[in-house]
Parts: structure tokens; C-alpha cells; sequence
């Protein structure tokens, strides 16, 4: 039996590596594109100031690159340390997207970035520029690929069990790049990072205008973020419509976990904006309900209905029973490969083998699991209601507060009058709300998929490394100290390049080619 304690530290420890790394990931996809239209603005008029705005910005993009590569790093290494079960049942899939993403994040990527940071006044202008440009695709590239590997965890396709190997092989690899899961998750993913880039551009300009301090340059990031955050805040609403209509097929219990839509309504079922929901009475007290919403969004139906908790619960039973024939046969195929009879019940029940595996957190043999026990297993399929419930709702909450703050300061900037004080000071509010947002959205994508690390195959329980828990425990704490003294270095530099401003560029020593040839001091606004 698998000790429950390990389990939680393992998850626990990935968890907030991984929350960690994604503070960076997001301002690196959205400063990216918006250094790319800077400098785009700057090549195509000339003026100085677009050419101070791309370098400023870049400035503050590199501190955070940097950050972010480095705590990625650690958590390609938690897939074998905590999670050797996981890697080795796996690996021929979830293997090859890792690899590609490591090599375009340490090859393409860092010398792109490079090159950017060093080129200007060693290459053309228009070259730079194309720099600049392959730097954020190469950037957003990046992030397809761990997101494909991601989607893969969340919908597995493109791959088959092997007893002989007794492991999972890809069969499909197309399947697997071209997963809906991954693509929905991919634009998803990528347009919240633009709107964190938006945010923090808009939030820091609005601070140097409040200060007035930098006016030029921040007023013409003020109204290039307000436009951008626009786009990329529509984006993200629309691009997370499409997430919900992909997670009616594939993740049925994710879906309904997140509306607390404990039974079948009839179609088009509606939205609950609010309510209590109750694990013990699988009950939502006090809901309050928009009528065909989730209907509409989950099937772009209005006769097809969306399962509820309860339905779905009876069909995991159905499922693990279903397993458990998989699971028998299976031990009959490790005796004898060629026993015929085996084979063919493997084969007609291998899709529902990982259900039978959900039976091993309380009995080790699941082929002598009791009724009671079957149905505590098809149970456990159900995530914490409210916890998922709740947050799904405060991320979405925040979305919409970010898309009306960038459409008002757009309004605003777009108008000849002078802009109101409160217009800024809104803006440097709103600043957290994007990693509040995208950090609560991979809450309700990770723990949604719970109590499965691959989505119907494979069950986390079973997934860890045969680690003790006081090496996890001494690793919590150190990968907390050393990501503490990280955080505290990322934040001082960010608010030390901040309070100078663009006078940082000529002390940061990216740009030492313009600072020795007396052309590295900022150019008059124009």
C-alpha cells in the first residue's frame, strides 16, 4: 500500500514549484509580444522614444526570463526524483514534447534573448527587429510544448498500454501534438500570459504617471498596454469558452465539479453564479442560477444534456468493475504472454484498466475489493466541490475586472481630455489580478483532473517516486528557503529598475555597446 503522507508531500512539493514557476512564465509570454510592437513602431517612424520604451521594457522581460528558466529547470528534475513511477509508465509520450520544449527553451529561446539584449548597434535595425520577433514566437513555442505534454496528462490520445512492457507507448504521435485538449490549453494559456504582460505594463506606466516621472514613455506604453490588454482580455474570455466546450468531452467530472451540478439538469443546463455546495448532502444551498448558460457554453446545444456528479460517479463504478477484468486478465498475461483467452479480454477492457487501478489505495489486490470498497473508489473521482467551485469563480471574477479596466483605460486615453488621477491609480491596483488569475486557473486545471495524474490511466497515488518522507520534507523546506531568497532577488531587482527607470538601461550593462560608443544615454522624447 502506498503511504498516503508520501503522496501528499510529492503533490504538495510539485505544487508549489510549479505555482512558483508560473509567477514568470505569464510577463515572459506578454512582455515578449509587446516588445515586439515597440520596437515594430520604432523601426517603421524612427523616433527614439519607441527605441527607449523596447529596451526599458526589455530590461525589466530579461530580470524575469531569467527567473523563469531557472525554477523551470527544477521541475524537469521532479518528474524523476518525485515522480519515478509516473516517468517510467509514461515516458515514451509525455518524454518527447519535454525534450523538444527543453531544447527551444535553453537553444532557441536563450540565445534569441541574447541577441536582443546584445545586438543593438551590432545589427541592422530591421534585423533587431526580426531578433525581437522570433524571441517571442520562439518564447510562446516554448510554452506549446509543455502544454502539450500537459494536455496529453489531461486527455490522453495517441497512446496504447503494452503488456508486454507494461507501459504506455505512443502509437499516434500526431494524436498527441494535435490533442484538442493541448491546442484549447495552448491559446488559453498563452493569451492570459498577454494579458499578465498588459497588466504589468499598464500598472507601471500608470505609477509613473502618477509620480510624473518618464511622462513620454509612459503614456505611450499606458495606451499601447490599454489596447493590448483589450484584445488579450477578449481573448482570454472567448479562448476560455472553448476550454469549457473541450472539457465536455474529454473531462466530464472536471466540468461538473466546477459548476457543483451534483445531478443531470435538463438541457441546456444553467450557470450557477453562486452557491454553497455540500459534499455531505451533494447539495448547492443558496444557488443562484443564470438558466442555459453552462448548456450553451459546454455543448453550443440546447438539447444536449451535461452529467452531473452523481451520474458520473455510477458510471466510474461501471468503469472499475469494467477495470477489474482488465486488471485479472492482465495477471494472467504476466504468467503466460500467449494465453489467447487473456488477450482477448485485455483487449476488449483495456480502456477502463486504470479505473481498476483506483481500487490499490485500499486494497492492494483491487481483484478481491469489496462492493463497499468500489464504490469509495468511484467516489474518490469527485474533487473537493467547493474548493473547485469557488475558484473557478474567482478566476473568472478577475478576468472580467482586468478586461474592464483595460476597455476604461483605453476609452479614457483615446479621448483628447486629460486623463482622471483615479484612472492611474485603478490601473496600479489592478496589477496582481492577472497572477492571481493564472495561478487560480491552474488550480482548477490540476486539482480538476484529481485523483488522476493522467486522466482515467493512471491514478497519482501510484505515480511517486519510493521516496522517504523526510527527504521530501528536507526538500519542501530547502526548495522554500532557496525560492524565498529568489523571490526577494526578483523583486528587488524588478523595483530597483522601476524606480530608475529608463535611466537603468545605461547602469544594467545589457547595452554596453551604445553605452561605450556614447549613444547609451536616452534620447529626448520626440
Amino acid at each position: 500500500m502506498v503511504n498516503p503522507l508520501l503522496v501528499e508531500l510529492s503533490r504538495l512539493q510539485f505544487a508549489l514549484t510549479a505555482m512558483y514557476h508560473f509567477l514568470f512564465v505569464p510577463l515572459t509570454l506578454g512582455l515578449s509580444i509587446l516588445l515586439a510592437m515597440m520596437e515594430t513602431v520604432y523601426v517603421m517612424t524612427g523616433r527614439a522614444i519607441w527605441r527607449d520604451m523596447t529596451k526599458f521594457w526589455g530590461l525589466l522581460f530579461g530580470i524575469n526570463f531569467v527567473l523563469g528558466v531557472a525554477t523551470g529547470i527544477t521541475m524537469e528534475f521532479e518528474f524523476g526524483m518525485n515522480w519515478a513511477y509516473y516517468s517510467h509508465y509514461v515516458g515514451d509520450i509525455f518524454g518527447a514534447p519535454l525534450a523538444i520544449e527543453g531544447l527551444m527553451a535553453f537553444f532557441l529561446e536563450a540565445t534569441l534573448v541574447g541577441l536582443f539584449f546584445f545586438g543593438w548597434g551590432k545589427i541592422s535595425n530591421r534585423a533587431h527587429l526580426a531578433v525581437t520577433w522570433f524571441m517571442a514566437l520562439g518564447t510562446n513555442l516554448s510554452a506549446l510544448w509543455i502544454l502539450i505534454a500537459n494536455g496529453w496528462m489531461q486527455h490522453p490520445v495517441g497512446a496504447v498500454f503494452n503488456p508486454a512492457t507494461m507501459r504506455m507507448e505512443v502509437n499516434d504521435f500526431m494524436a498527441v501534438l494535435f490533442n484538442p485538449t493541448a491546442q484549447a490549453k495552448f491559446v488559453h494559456t498563452v493569451s492570459a500570459g498577454y494579458v499578465t504582460g498588459a497588466a504589468f505594463v499598464l500598472g507601471v506606466s500608470a505609477f509613473y504617471i502618477l509620480r510624473g516621472r518618464h511622462l513620454e514613455l509612459a503614456k505611450r506604453s499606458f495606451v499601447i498596454a490599454a489596447a493590448f490588454g483589450v484584445a488579450s482580455a477578449l481573448s482570454v474570455i472567448v479562448l476560455g469558452d472553448e476550454s469549457g466546450y473541450t472539457i465536455t468531452d474529454n473531462q466530464k467530472m472536471k466540468l461538473a465539479t466546477m459548476e457543483a451540478m451534483w445531478n443531470t439538469e435538463p438541457a441546456p443546463a444553467a450557470f450557477t453564479a453562486f452557491g454553497i455546495p455540500d459534499m455531505k448532502t451533494h447539495k448547492t444551498d443558496y444557488a443562484v442560477q443564470i438558466p442555459w448558460v453552462i448548456g450553451l457554453i459546454g455543448t453550443r446545444t440546447i438539447d444536449q444534456q451535461i452529467p452531473g456528479i452523481i451520474e458520473l460517479v455510477r458510471q466510474a463504478e461501471l468503469r472499475i468493475r469494467n477495470g477489474l477484468s482488465a486488471y485479472e486478465a492482465l495477471q494472467k498475461l504476466k504468467v503466460n504472454r500467449n494465453d489467447t483467452a487473456a488477450n482477448a479480454t485485455f483487449e476488449k477492457t483495456k480502456d477502463d484498466l486504470g479505473f481498476a487501478l483506483l481500487l490499490k489505495r485500499y486494497v492492494a489486490d483491487p481483484s478481491k475489493a469489496t462492493p463497499e470498497q468500489i464504490k469509495e473508489a468511484a467516489w474518490s473521482t469527485v474533487p473537493s466541490v467547493p474548493s473547485l467551485f469557488f475558484t473557478f469563480r474567482f478566476m473568472v471574477l478577475f478576468a472580467f475586472i482586468l478586461l474592464a479596466v483595460f476597455v476604461i483605460s483605453l476609452w479614457y486615453t483615446m479621448r483628447e481630455a486629460v486623463a482622471p488621477r483615479w484612472l492611474f491609480r485603478m490601473a496600479l491596483w489592478a496589477l496582481p489580478l492577472p497572477w492571481l488569475s493564472v495561478e487560480l486557473g491552474w488550480f482548477v486545471a490540476e486539482y480538476g483532473r484529481q485523483p488522476w495524474i493522467i486522466d482515467g490511466v493512471l491514478p497519482t497515488f501510484l505515480a511517486t517516486s519510493s521516496l522517504g518522507v523526510p527527504d521530501l520534507l528536507i526538500t519542501i523546506v530547502g526548495f522554500t528557503v532557496v525560492y524565498g531568497v529568489l523571490a526577494v532577488i526578483e523583486v528587488r531587482l524588478m523595483l530597483a529598475a522601476i524606480r530608475k527607470g529608463p535611466d537603468a538601461i545605461a547602469d544594467s550593462g545589457v547595452f554596453v555597446d551604445l553605452a561605450q560608443s556614447g549613444s547609451g544615454r536616452m534620447a529626448p522624447a520626440e
